[in-house]
């Protein structure tokens, strides 16, 4: 198996086990509903991820030389756009459109974060996609539609649902701002972005007459926040560097369905006709993904950056310190001009121009 496809299957790998913890998180999050206040429990599932995450990068910060790149000064802005996207408006345009749409009319719209995501990594910032690409985004979003999908309800959307919509937005553009330090450590990426988060919005929580809840409730909260949101959101990062925005956006949309099925297997219930044609949609849209060959002669222009790294043919650079030979590891490196051909994907090193 060439190095090209190693990366893709553990990219599909990361991104899928993100949508499985954040799919799983959905229903447990759902027994605290009647014990804590909706915007409350965001904040408390973000705090958890939080201080959860922190925890995690403190007791590994020390070996940094065969870890993950530290965060720098120039990802801070695209960091704190990430995080008041993707942490503050989101969840809060989201808290206000559930007071006002039908479940099923929110479930539908929540399936636009995805197509959303896809949009803005095309046409914002010019990452490829092809046929093949296009139709298993299509086929995984309408198996997103098809579980969602209420036959009983009336089908039509409330004005004020647009703040749903509004908040999948949100989330687009923090999965595109996300990407570009996706070279950063990961555990610290998303360290702050629940700390800043959940301080934000239970502090709003708070000051709009909430009130924490039993320790029992905070436990719980908090983690399922760390695995749900934290661990999640950690190998959600990963996958955006082997694959780009598009295709981990369209690996993350399995989420509803491993949260519908772990729905169904603790409430012992049966599964419907249109949960097993969900299931086949995006079964069949991760195989088209999954399968695509992407390949040409492409430009690599020279670039100084800084991330985790084993010396294949896109880091073929000297060192100004003394070298163990140990690999992967992590240190500031400079790539020269480059012109080949072989199979890659919208990664770290190929986000040129088709």
């Amino acid at each position: 198996m060439d190095t090209t496809t190693t990366r893709l299957h553990t990219g599909v790998g990361y991104a899928l086990l993100a949508a499985g913890l954040f799919g799983a998180s959905t229903p447990f999050a759902k027994l605290l509903v009647g014990q804590v206040s909706s915007l409350l429990l965001a904040g408390l599932l973000y705090a958890g991820s939080g201080l959860g995450l922190f925890a995690w990068w403190l007791v590994r910060r020390g070996r940094r030389s065969d870890g993950d790149a530290a965060l720098t000064r120039r990802d801070l802005p695209w960091l704190a756009g990430a995080v008041l996207f993707g942490g503050v408006l989101g969840p809060a345009l989201l808290m206000y459109g559930l007071q006002y749409a039908a479940a099923a009319d929110a479930s539908l719209l929540l399936n636009l974060e995805s197509v959303l995501t896809a949009v803005l990594a095309w046409v914002v910032f010019r990452e490829n996609v092809d046929r093949r690409i296009f139709a298993g985004m299509v086929v995984i979003v309408l198996g997103g539609v098809m579980l969602s999908w209420d036959p009983r309800a009336g089908g039509s959307v409330s004005w004020r649902s647009v703040a749903i919509a509004g908040a999948c937005l949100c989330w687009a553009i923090d999965n595109n701002l996300t990407r570009v330090v996706s070279g950063g450590d990961p555990v610290q990426i998303a360290a702050i972005k629940g700390a800043v988060a959940g301080t934000i919005n239970t502090s709003l929580a708070l000051a709009l007459g909430a009130s924490l809840p039993a320790w029992p409730a905070l436990v719980g909260a908090a983690t399922v926040g760390f695995f749900g949101y934290g661990v999640s959101l950690v190998l959600f990062v990963l996958a955006l560097r082997h694959l780009g925005t598009a295709r981990t956006g369209a690996y993350f949309s399995t989420a509803p369905f491993v949260g519908a099925s772990l729905s169904l297997l603790l409430l012992g219930e049966t599964p419907t006709l249109l949960f097993c044609i969900a299931g086949v949609l995006m079964a069949i849209g991760v195989w088209l993904h999954v399968t695509e060959r992407h390949e040409h002669e492409h430009v690599h222009e020279a670039m100084d950056h800084m991330h985790r790294h084993r010396h294949d043919e896109h880091h073929q650079h000297e060192h100004d310190f003394d070298w163990d030979g140990q690999e992967p590891h992590t240190h500031p490196h400079r790539h020269q001009p480059l012109v080949h051909s072989h199979p890659h994907y919208p990664d770290l090193h190929h986000r040129h121009r088709h």
